[in-house]
């Protein structure tokens, strides 16, 4: 299956979608495609390609977000040996490995200022070194960019290049939340049922109608993902029923607060709920004040002057969940995680390994 046929739904939203890409394939220009993690920006991005002139040529994904800082230049665009230490051997970048191709660069917005300033060239001249040379080097690479983040907001704040930005969105590509577009739930949960199904040599199960509209009453701040992820936990925990109903969803849905902080159904235990309510409002607050322990230990104390052992205990029970969920929202990249919770990357890892989550 190719990946346009991949991109599920018969929403209005879906058709503009599959519309657009099939409009915008065939050309040559550069792509901007933004979305919420889990909403199927890599399935628009190989579409793309699929349905270019390229599709013979190789397409690469680069998560700009998971390449360390000191080394993204070389990453990206090679290097020559010996051009800093412990470079043995010559590198080839992934722009030369796409060359004739396609190469999505995934979390855009947290490539380095540097690299920056040497895409724009790619974009403009389609030329480049690499990090220890003074040769140019031309390449033929189409780009497909990513991004769940406001980049115009980063270009305010200094973290990402105004003329980049502009050259980038001339085609923008956004991919809808789940939640903008219910009426694909049931389609896209029953193709999760088939597809878990059918791996694992089961009878695929229907879904009761009680079971629909507890997955359409959520949030799913995880989107398309979230949802597949609930799917196949319930099935795995479920093997051999013939109706998935409410009940067998139920425990598996983590619903997030709204944002917008409109009334929202909660199909969650009162107590979890004011947890979780207690923990955003933290993190909220963590911000502005300092690190996420420091205002733990305060909010607690105004609450309960006299401290105790197992308050202590509470508070890194707190902090540990915190950072588990982020961690677990942003997919492992830790760069990001440190940003959300307003902390440090040496203060992250710090925490990590002092809660043995590492």
């Amino acid at each position: 299956m190719g990946s346009i046929a991949s991109l599920l739904g018969h929403s209005e939203a879906m058709h503009g979608l599959r519309a657009l890409i099939h409009q915008v394939a065939p050309t040559d220009i550069s792509v901007l495609i933004i979305g919420e993690s889990g909403t199927g920006k890599e399935l628009v991005a190989r579409s793309i390609h699929e349905l270019s002139p390229r599709h013979a040529k190789p397409i690469l994904t680069v998560n700009c977000g998971a390449i360390p800082q000191g080394i993204f230049e070389s990453e990206i665009f090679g290097h020559e040996r010996g051009s800093y230490t412990g470079a043995d051997r010559q590198r080839t970048g992934y722009f030369e490995q796409a060359d004739g191709g396609s190469l999505v660069l995934d979390e855009i917005g947290e490539m380095p200022l540097e690299a920056q300033v040497k895409l724009l060239r790619i974009l403009e001249q389609g030329e480049f070194m690499r990090v220890g040379s003074s040769r140019t080097m031309k390449v033929n690479v189409r780009i497909i960019a990513a991004t769940n983040v406001d980049l115009s907001a980063a270009v305010t704040r200094g973290r990402f290049r105004q003329d980049l930005y502009y050259r980038l969105k001339a085609v923008t590509i956004i991919v809808p939340p789940l939640r903008e577009r219910r009426e694909d739930i049931l389609l896209l949960a029953t193709h999760f049922a088939e597809q878990f199904s059918k791996r694992n040599r089961l009878s695929a199960p229907t879904l009761s109608s009680a079971a629909v509209k507890i997955l359409q009453d959520q949030y799913w701040s995880g989107n398309v993902r979230e949802l597949r992820n609930v799917v196949e936990t319930a099935l795995t925990l479920e093997r051999g029923v013939s109706v998935l109903t409410e009940e067998h969803f139920r425990p598996h849905i983590h619903t997030a607060i709204n944002p917008s902080n409109l009334p929202v159904q909660i199909n969650r235990p009162p107590e979890a709920l004011e947890r979780e309510l207690l923990l955003r409002t933290l993190l909220d607050l963590r911000r502005e004040v300092g690190e996420v322990k420091s205002l733990l230990v305060t909010a607690m104390n105004q609450a309960q002057p006299a401290s105790s052992d197992a308050d202590s205990t509470r508070l890194k029970d707190l902090e540990r969940e915190q950072i588990l969920r982020v961690l677990e929202e942003n997919n492992g990249n830790r760069r990001k995680t440190a940003r959300d919770l307003g902390i440090g990357e040496r203060t992250l890892y710090r925490k990590l390994k002092e809660y043995e989550i590492l």
